[in-house]
């Protein structure tokens, strides 16, 4: 009998272990005055009356991952439909990333030396606000975007039910940053100043992204 025969069952179930002791939960609630369809990728989504709650968890090591909300939607028995903001493909349950503008919380779990990434980002636009902080005492961040930018959007940005990013309706270099070289702009610093804490434009990471110790649960 190979006393080694079962390593690989072994060495599976510790790394499944592992994985599930840095594990982070994540609860998505809505506070906004009328419904909304919660989606998050991945974790799929859930229809949300005010003050209804979602728990959705993310494994270790899990990247580029984002939940955002959807409005006025209109889904069939079957899962399909349409939102007026946020749509994923017209299912209820999303498989991947909304349609802009939607206000995005952003992570990745159990990154370099240990940490979490967070941020809020508006470079999708905007179209709730949104508060994305720490469920856990080892982390007191909080970070928030609530200003009223549906409200005040610029005429170029302005969409049925929110303020488009500058990118999505542009798709120009200047915007969209895609060479990883670009300054902020006067429509990026219109959500700036409004959400000092959310990501503007492609490159704002110094004043948009954060880090808890992974083993944090957030909000």
């Amino acid at each position: 009998m190979n006393p080694f025969k079962t390593l690989p069952t072994l060495s599976f179930l510790f790394l499944t272990l592992f994985s599930l002791a840095h594990a982070a939960t994540f609860d998505i609630r809505n506070n906004c005055p009328y419904t909304v369809w919660a989606a998050a990728s991945p974790g799929g989504g859930k229809r949300l009356d005010q003050g209804q709650a979602w728990q959705i968890t993310a494994a270790s090591g899990t990247t580029q991952a984002r939940i955002w909300a959807r409005t006025k939607c209109n889904f069939d028995a079957s899962g399909k439909g349409s939102c007026e903001t946020g749509d994923c493909g017209g299912v209820l349950e999303c498989k991947g990333y909304g349609k802009a503008p939607n206000t995005l919380a952003e992570y990745a779990i159990d990154q370099y030396e240990h940490q979490d990434f967070i941020d809020i980002s508006n470079i999708d636009g905007f179209n709730v606000p949104m508060e994305f902080s720490s469920n856990s005492p080892g982390c007191t961040r909080v970070i928030k975007c609530t200003a009223d930018i549906v409200g005040q959007c610029p005429n170029e940005l302005k969409v049925p039910g929110g303020c488009n990013g500058p990118c999505p309706v542009f798709k120009t270099e200047e915007h969209c940053c895609n060479s990883g070289n670009c300054q902020p702009t006067n429509f990026s610093r219109f959500f700036k100043e409004r959400c000092p804490d959310a990501y503007s434009y492609p490159k704002d990471d110094p004043t948009s992204l954060f880090t808890c110790p992974t083993g944090t649960n957030y909000k």
